[in-house]
């Protein structure tokens, strides 16, 4: 058996009442009458009333079980009603005889039907030796015992009685800590030493050490302030075992219910909430939705919130254009005048607040509803003018003529705001259109069709403006949406044009010149304008015509042609041009189309005009026809005959008309020599008169094989090549003559060019001053081909400028008359080389003014020391005779031909 003893001051109300709960609980098994079971609930409490101290717990009887009712206090600033009936008090004070009667109401929520009971505090005696047993008693929660009986023989368990209920403990307490909870204890302490534990989350799981007993007393405590928000609910075990650790006591379970406290203020999903609603919307018109939320129990007072508006700014045109719905935060308008041209965006600042919007008891935070007025098309756009005005030249398109505007108080580039431009009246054959500027609503009236200032001089439009969206319903046009558009029509100097054009005339070819054809005139269109036309020939391919400069008449000058290459298809076109003298001048242009017709004036031609033919009749024959450049009539059927001179073509040939167009040319003799004919046959046309024509076909005979194709064709072509055919051969002959004459001509230049770099000496191999250098073992003058008439003195007489005497140097050429030296030809012969140099020898040797002189010669300072012997001492063959040049003998053969010379006798 279980059994409770004792509570703290905190707890033994609540107990009281969920025992008492349960006895009437049973008894309304029997009859249940919806209500309060008791007229009168009372509660014994110490003076001091603590803050959320629950005080006694009310039932209400819902027989049904589907009753909603909420609870009420007659005095909400001291005591609160929680839905499980629990009476909490809101604030802390010392219990009076004022307090210590209120009145708790029910309501059902759904019928509004209400109860209501009376609560009766009274004060607890606070006798010394009364409080001091008090505050040493406390509930005491025992083991039940388990009893056992025989049942056929065997021990069964007996079941447990009762459950033992849970233990509510408000959250956030203040302690102090550790807070004395209940004692477990068993009855079997008596005969035994246990030791008492407790186990689950909050005591030895996580979280640890929130629950704590003493194992020897049992006292089970709770060591800190508990948060419902974290754990609403605490589940323990108790467990009594002996010193050996052996079960004494099966476990018994204890649970904890941590109760709410409004310890948690609202929270909005977001601190800006952003809405739009049309203007002009009707009252009750659906805005947007806040929410907030509260960490609380939702299902306590302390959980439920109520929304309202604080403040709404601006607070024109009504300081209550919106309200909220308190419990789900919808927000709707309840005032007419939204109007986005006056106000564009209203601020509410809204408010939360939990314990069902009790502004003494509950919660609150706030947060800021940000509604955007959005825009209709409830401004119509209208003409800043009535009339508007402006000018175009004739004949011109695509221009602007005037800029309409508008003024629209709706949002700017909106559809609401944006204007669309139509012609309503003053232009029926469409020449006018109005786009719409997308930046500044302007309309731009454009001519798109060319206008005619002697038709029109003025146009006078009717134009409307609306948007691209209808207006709002009941709002209509004004007459400000309706202006009108003056034009004038600027008169331009047009072109002068032809009429008609092309002009088409029909003549026969063949006419004359000086015959007049037609009179081609142009019109001006400028009719109030006193203009004159001139008119000149433009094109004019076959140069037949001419045309008067002042009334347009045309004439020929020449015989028209229909067979004239420039005739196409029987017509022939001519361009005249006609000016005006405006200003500036304009011109235009016409085209004169003659259609010739034919006549008879082209005799009939042989085709083909060559053919050939076997020497024999059999097989062969050949089929001819007419070419003619006129046409019908004109031309075929066409008749075929032969000359009767001379005698021998008809004697040889015979000639047959096959149809109108065709004929047949046989040999009439059984057989003809192979060659070149030339038959004449007469061909007469169809005209009217006849046109006949002696035209040449020119036959090639040829030897034939069994197939009828010629044997011996390059003979026959080789004796019947044409004049044209001699010439090109002609040509071919002497162009390949003067081909071969180049080729030898450029053969011998090349020859020579060879011969010339073989004799030509290079500057450095000059003997006159230098020593020669052969690129050769063995080498001499005999091996070298030179032209010696490099060996010329060059001509180095200096200006006819004449020095001082006395200043001149000493190796400086004396002033005498120049002998004539041997001038060699350009083209030497080898054997003449011996006879060149010894006359330039000898001419040499008379010269007074050639080197060496008898004087220092000055060539270079090559330093003192040299070994070198001077070279002033060379002469000439004159005194050769006087030097011993056999040492040249022993120097090898490369001197060989200088010891010849010089140390060889006279030879």
């Amino acid at each position: 058996m279980c059994r409770i003893v004792g509570a703290p001051r905190t707890l033994l109300p609540l107990l009281a009442a969920l025992l008492q709960a349960s006895v009437e609980a049973s008894g309304e098994i029997a009859l249940c009458k919806t209500g309060f079971p008791e007229d009168v609930y009372s509660a014994v409490l110490s003076q001091d009333v603590l803050e959320g101290q629950p005080l006694l717990n009310v039932k209400f009887s819902n027989c049904n079980g589907k009753r909603k009712v909420q609870y009420e206090s007659s005095e909400p600033a001291d005591f609160k009603v929680d839905e499980d009936g629990m009476v909490y008090a809101v604030r802390s004070f010392p219990l009076s005889s004022e307090r210590s009667k209120f009145l708790i109401y029910a309501q059902d929520k759904e019928t509004q039907e209400k109860w209501q009971v009376a609560v009766k505090l009274s004060l607890k005696p606070t006798l010394p030796e009364d409080s001091v047993k008090e505050s040493r008693e406390i509930e005491e929660i025992v083991f039940p015992r388990q009893l056992t009986n025989k049942h056929n023989g065997y021990l069964q368990r007996q079941k447990r009685d009762w459950v033992i209920p849970p233990i509510n403990l408000p959250e956030n307490s203040r302690g102090p800590f550790p807070q004395e909870l209940v004692r477990i204890r068993s009855d079997r302490d008596k005969n035994l030493s246990l030791r008492y534990s407790v186990t689950g989350p909050g005591a030895d799981q996580p979280p640890t050490g929130i629950f704590i007993i003493n194992p020897i007393s049992g006292q089970l405590s709770v060591t800190k302030p508990l948060d419902r928000e974290l754990i609403a609910r605490f589940h323990l075990r108790a467990h009594a075992v002996d010193i050996n650790g052996n079960q004494v006591e099966n476990p018994i379970d204890i649970v904890i219910n941590v109760i709410d406290m409004n310890d948690n203020r609202p929270e909005f999903l977001h601190q800006v909430w952003n809405g739009t609603v049309p203007e002009g919307s009707k009252p009750g018109t659906y805005v947007m939705t806040v929410t907030a939320i509260d960490a609380d129990d939702p299902n306590a007072l302390n959980g439920m919130l109520r929304y309202r508006i604080l403040s709404q700014a601006p607070s024109s045109p009504s300081p209550n254009m919106f309200t909220i719905n308190n419990e789900t935060g919808d927000i709707i308008t309840v005032a007419a005048g939204l109007d986005r041209e006056k106000v564009q965006q209203y601020t509410l600042i809204i408010q939360a607040t939990d314990m069902e919007g009790n502004p003494t008891y509950g919660l609150s935070n706030t947060a800021t509803a940000v509604i955007t007025v959005t825009d209709v098309n409830d401004n119509p756009p209208e003409f800043t003018a009535m009339t508007f005005y402006g000018e175009v030249p004739e004949n011109r398109v695509d221009i602007i003529v005037a800029n309409l505007t508008v003024t629209d108080k709706d949002q700017p580039h909106t559809p609401a705001w944006n204007a669309v431009y139509r012609i309503s009246g003053g232009d029926p054959a469409g020449r006018f259109a109005i786009q719409t500027d997308p930046n500044s609503n302007d309309g731009l009236v454009t001519v798109v069709k060319p206008i005619d200032f002697e038709t029109n001089r003025m146009y006078v439009l009717t134009v409307a403006a609306e948007n691209q969206v209808p207006l709002a319903k009941g709002i209509q046009h004004p007459p400000q949406s309706t202006a009108t558009v003056s034009v004038t029509v600027i008169d331009v100097n047009e072109n002068p044009y032809f009429a008609p054009n092309p002009k088409i005339i029909r003549q026969e070819e063949g006419l004359h010149a000086g015959t007049m054809l037609t009179t081609f005139t142009a019109q001006d269109p400028d009719r109030y304008m006193q203009q004159n036309i001139r008119y000149t020939k433009l094109s004019d391919p076959a140069n037949w015509l001419k045309i008067d400069p002042v009334n347009g008449q045309i004439t020929t000058i020449a015989v028209l042609d229909r067979e004239s290459p420039n005739v196409k298809n029987n017509i022939y076109n001519a361009t005249f041009l006609a000016s005006d003298n405006g200003i500036p001048p304009m011109s235009g242009t016409g085209t004169l189309q003659i259609y010739l017709l034919d006549i008879n004036d082209n005799a009939p031609q042989v085709l083909p005009q060559e053919a050939e033919t076997c020497e024999t009749p059999d097989p062969n024959s050949i089929n001819i026809t007419a070419l003619d450049y006129d046409i019908d009539p004109n031309a075929g059927p066409f008749a075929f005959d032969l000359p009767l001179s001379p005698v021998t073509i008809k004697r040889n040939w015979t000639i047959t008309r096959l149809n109108g167009d065709f004929a047949q040319l046989n040999l009439k003799i059984k057989f003809l020599e192979a060659g070149i004919y030339e038959v004449p046959i007469i061909i007469t046309d169809s005209g009217n008169p006849p046109k006949s024509n002696i035209s040449i076909l020119r036959v090639k005979v040829c030897q034939c094989d069994s197939n009828g194709d010629c044997t011996d064709v390059d003979r026959i072509v080789g004796a019947g090549l044409g004049t044209g055919a001699i010439i090109a051969i002609l040509l071919c002959i002497i162009i390949l003559l003067i081909l071969v004459l180049m080729f030898v001509v450029w053969m011998k230049r090349r020859d020579k060019e060879r011969q010339a770099k073989q004799l030509l000496i290079d500057p450095e191999d000059d003997v006159r001053d230098n020593i020669l250098k052969y690129d050769e073992e063995g080498g001499g003058e005999e091996d070298q081909d030179y032209d010696l008439s490099q060996l010329q003195q060059p001509d180095t007489v200096e200006p006819d400028a004449i020095k001082p005497v006395g200043i001149r140097r000493l190796d400086e050429r004396p002033i005498h008359a120049e002998p004539q030296y041997p001038v060699r030809s350009a083209a030497p012969h080898p054997g003449d080389i011996g006879d060149f140099i010894n006359e330039g020898l000898k001419a040499a040797d008379n010269d007074p003014t050639a080197p060496p002189y008898d004087s220092l010669l000055v060539f270079d300072y090559e330093g003192s020391g040299s070994t070198a012997g001077s070279l002033s001492s060379l002469n000439s063959s004159s005194s050769g005779g006087d030097q011993d040049y056999d040492y040249l003998n022993d120097w090898g053969p490369r001197f060989k031909k200088l010891a010849d010379m010089y140390g060889g006798g006279d030879d």
